[in-house]
């Protein structure tokens, strides 16, 4: 047996009957308009011999053995003159058996192909069942609840477009029968039910499966809403959150506009419009191309529209469509851009949308076909509805764009790190609340953090400036030296006083150079080459045609920006750029780390070398939980982090032009202090007298000596940590013996006094020597609790 409720898992157990339509037809029997009463007892005795029609069937079989009174009694209800019209299907109650179907329809069906199954687009199979369950409370128990949603079926056409299809129920031919196997439903199961939709398991205890009967049949009327669907899928697509960032978005985004124009060929392009360069530039994300830029960045809008479109793309902000682009490509001659642009790439019409706001112009919306008359004026006005919607969606990229452009700048150009940016936005917030309660601008509030711990730390490339100074005699003496073999050339035929003066001049600054180089030596030196002997050489190359080589050679030799020859003095810039940059990579990588443990403010700076500060405390983090165990943490990592990137130093050192040093030195201010951000400088200071000492010892320290020696307290190979405070002392020797133990740090430790600073006495130093690796095999770094464990164990 064929029975419809061999897969039914729904709440009731379906039926296939005729009665309540047989009963509309015997209350017509009594009707005063003969047609209809003749026509309703016509019905009603055709259904007489077969009383299953009316008691109601699950065999399917009997579709087929009653399928002309079947059809018979659906005539009213499926109007032969709407048959190729309506969209339409009767079907067994929320199963997927169709009992009777227009012409129409089976077309649609058709055209969807053999291996097309009609299912729900919408609509989980949980929801299926509540939403039975919720028809029996309204139609059995007579509960005021509305389960009505729009439900769609999704059919592909005969080219593989899909369309959406909107379904509308008619249930007024079902009726309820309540079996044993049902529990009575109560006021207050009725309102549980209210409130717990998601329950299934609830509702399938109130609702059994097959616990009722229901008997009848359902009206389905489709309606295509393809185009409706698919501006709410633009209106989806471009305004929620994050979706416009997906691989896949601008496939969805081109699909959806060629359901929307009904078109499959169309092709979606976008560029921007740049106000003040009165250019289109490319958007910056992959996949999303500009037809009328193709491969180029940005183009001005003149070299690709002609003054026509420019004036309704620009200046009205009005769409300018294409019908067919080798038409006006001929009538043009191929001199308007546009046309041109286009007809080179295939595209036979085109649509050009401006996205303009309060009369600016954003960006252009570009619809492409290689279909002539695809697009055209009429068919554009299909972007009215949906562009509202990308206007949105422009305004708010570029809000997001703009949002990203100052985080850039902040990260760049200030030092508001992260931890501390919270108190950025409180001040913030306060000062639009006075300005808008006042009228009038406020003092931006004072950006303070009290009773905070400092680290800093600092790698700085010994003897920097000797070896600048080494470069920049070597430049200088090499450019003295070509410069001085052209002058004997010029005075062999003509000895001038002017050119003896020179050479003179020239031989003095090369004694210079080799016995007292000084400081104004090099400017001296090189305004001499250049307001001298730059304009001399200059005139002799057009004038003796024997100088020209040799000149020709030295001006190659001249660096543009530097005016004098840029070799050695490069090597060493070069070399404090790429120790700079690769330090300062490794030391904001592990920083991210540190963070971890506890979070703390943070920024650094480069000179000869990198410097960085960290500021540990409760009212950095703003919530009441530090203790000082992270702040001795912390030391711990930033001593572990200057070795490593010592090792990191020279381990890469073969990689520098120059085989410079390196130094590093840790200040240690057992003390907590107060910070203050400088709003002139953009940048934290410390706050108050005393801890100006702090700031003094910062600048001068790694220039000290020990006590009673010209000996630097910073030693290449040597890690030195500065300290006032015997409790300091104890807590690094700790940190220094732990790290010796892990083979970071040598054996030998250094105890040393520091010759007094101005307004600064009692300064102590260890210096220990850093263990270099080759390799990077060993733990990266030890916590606290590392250490803690090391003692106690």
């Amino acid at each position: 047996m064929n029975d419809i409720n061999r897969h039914n898992e729904l709440p009731f157990a379906v039926k296939i009957s005729f009665n309540k339509l047989l009963s509309q037809y015997e209350a017509m029997v009594e009707s005063e308009n003969d047609f209809l009463a003749s026509k309703a007892k016509h019905m009603i005795d055709i259904q007489k011999p077969y009383p299953e029609l009316r008691e109601g069937f699950s065999d399917l079989n009997v579709l087929d053995k009653r399928k002309h009174v079947i059809d018979t009694l659906f005539s009213d209800l499926f109007s032969q003159v709407l048959t190729q019209n309506e969209i339409k299907t009767a079907s067994a109650p929320l199963l997927n058996v169709l009992l009777k179907t227009s012409e129409r329809f089976d077309s649609i069906i058709k055209d969807a192909g053999p291996e097309y199954e009609l299912n729900v687009k919408n609509l989980p199979k949980n929801d299926l069942y509540i939403i039975a369950c919720s028809i029996i409370l309204k139609s059995f128990y007579g509960y005021n609840i509305d389960f009505r949603r729009p439900f769609l079926y999704e059919i592909p056409d005969s080219v593989g477009r899909l369309r959406q299809y909107k379904i509308l129920y008619n249930a007024d031919f079902v009726e309820f029968v309540k079996t044993d196997k049902a529990p009575d439903i109560s006021e207050e199961d009725y309102i549980e039910l209210l409130d717990n939709f998601d329950d299934i398991d609830l509702w399938k205890a109130k609702f059994p499966s097959g616990s009722y009967i229901a008997k009848g049949f359902i009206l389905n009327n489709l309606f295509e809403v393809t185009q409706d669907h698919a501006i709410s899928e633009i209106k989806s697509t471009l305004l929620e959150q994050g979706k416009r960032k997906n691989d896949s978005f601008i496939e969805e985004f081109q699909t959806i506009f060629r359901s929307l124009f009904d078109l499959p060929d169309i092709q979606v392009g976008f560029n921007i419009y740049n106000k003040e360069n009165h250019t289109f530039e490319k958007v910056a994300s992959e996949g999303i191309d500009s037809y009328l830029l193709q491969k180029k960045d940005l183009q001005k809008c003149g070299e690709v529209l002609c003054t026509a479109s420019t004036q309704q793309i620009i200046e009205q902000k009005k769409y300018y469509a294409i019908s067919d682009v080798d038409r006006y490509y001929r009538l043009s001659e191929g001199k308007s851009p546009q046309y041109k642009i286009l007809h080179e790439q295939g595209i036979k019409s085109a649509l050009f949308a401006p996205i303009s706001y309060k009369d600016e112009l954003l960006a252009l919306l570009e619809l492409v076909s290689k279909n002539p008359h695809d697009l055209n004026s009429i068919n554009a006005m299909k972007l009215d509805d949906v562009m509202p919607y990308i206007i949105t969606a422009v305004l708010r990229s570029k809000a997001e764009e703009e949002n990203l452009i100052e985080a850039i700048i902040q990260q760049e150009c200030t030092t508001i790190h992260e931890s501390v940016y919270w108190r950025f936005r409180d001040a913030s917030r306060n000062f639009l609340r006075k300005l808008q309660q006042t009228g009038r601008k406020p003092m931006f509030e004072d950006i303070v953090f009290d009773h905070i711990y400092p680290l800093f730390g600092q790698m700085d490339v010994k003897g920097s400036s000797d070896a600048r100074n080494v470069a920049t005699q070597k430049d200088l003496s090499l450019q003295l030296t070509v410069v001085s073999k052209i002058l004997d050339k010029i005075l062999d035929q003509e000895k001038l006083p002017i050119y003896e003066k020179y050479k003179y001049q020239v031989e003095s600054y090369v004694r210079d150079l080799k016995n007292h180089f000084k400081v104004d030596s090099e400017h001296e030196i090189s305004m001499f080459l250049k307001e001298d002997i730059g304009p001399v050489f200059k005139f002799l190359l057009n004038h003796r045609d024997d100088l020209k080589e040799d000149i020709d050679d030295y001006f190659s030799k001249i660096d543009d920006e530097m005016n004098h020859i840029y070799y050695y003095r490069k090597n060493y810039d070069d070399t404090i750029t790429m120790v700079n940059e690769t330090m300062s990579s490794l030391l904001d990588a592990r920083q991210l780390e540190a963070q971890k443990m506890y979070p703390h403010y943070y920024e650094r700076y480069k000179t000869d070398g990198v410097e960085h500060n960290m500021y540990i405390g409760e009212s950095i983090t703003k919530e009441k939980s530090f203790d000082e165990v992270y702040l001795y943490n912390l030391r711990l990592w930033q001593l572990q982090v200057m070795c490593d990137m010592e090792n990191e130093y020279y381990k890469n050192q073969h990689d520098y032009p120059l085989a410079l040093d390196v130094a590093s030195m840790i200040l240690v201010f057992g003390n907590p202090l107060s910070i203050r951000f400088r709003m002139d400088e953009k940048q934290f200071d410390v706050d108050g007298t005393y801890n100006a000492r702090y700031e003094v010892v910062k600048k001068r320290i790694d220039k000290a000596f020990i006590k009673g020696t010209e000996e630097r307290i910073t030693q290449k190979g040597k890690i030195t940590i500065i300290y006032s405070q015997k409790e300091d002392e104890q807590e690094y020797l700790e940190y220094i013996k732990f790290l010796q133990s892990k083979q970071i740090l040598d054996k030998e430790i250094e105890i040393l006094e520091i010759q007094d600073l101005q307004s600064v006495t009692g300064l102590k130093a260890l210096r220990v020597k850093i263990l270099y690796k080759k390799d990077d095999s060993a733990k990266q770094f030890y916590t606290y609790d590392d250490l803690m464990a090391e003692l106690n164990s």
